[in-house]
């Protein structure tokens, strides 16, 4: 290594680059209904770590409220933040509604989970910050 480096577990490095690209996502529920309980958001987390790690993403943050999910996540260059969010979107939407499908049917109805927008912000060097207001989420009490 270059005596000019010095080593910082943030950034990360590829065949061919150095990077440091993370983002908070925030996905919303379907009409912004309170579905979330307790174990609704553990289970979501580790349905969401799940789909980083098989799609070489790196979670490093989550947590959430009743309504809505905050996700903080580091991503190489060669991955679309589009991509990322519908990845992430798509299959935790499907495995809340398998698993959790009576609950979730008193909520919503017509097949859907989330809402369609999103909100994915750069963290860049707020990234102290951003993990402190994730952590900050009021999570319901079953």
């Amino acid at each position: 290594m270059s005596p000019r480096w010095e080593f910082n577990p943030d950034i990360r490095t590829g065949h061919h680059c150095v990077h440091e690209l993370s983002a908070h996502l925030v996905y919303v529920t379907k009409y912004r209904r309170n579905v979330f309980t307790e174990p609704m958001l553990e289970r979501c987390e580790r349905i969401m770590k799940e789909v980083c790690e098989k799609f070489d993403y790196e979670p490093a943050e989550f947590n959430g409220e009743d309504d809505h999910v905050h996700v903080l996540v580091h991503y190489p260059p060669k991955v679309a933040l589009s991509t990322l969010v519908n990845s992430i979107k798509g299959v935790s939407a499907r495995y809340l509604r398998q698993e959790y499908i009576a609950h979730v049917r008193t909520y919503l109805w017509e097949g859907h989970f989330w809402s369609r927008s999103y909100y994915a912000g750069s963290t860049g060097a707020a990234n102290l910050a951003t993990r402190t207001y994730i952590q900050s989420q009021d999570r319901p009490q079953i």
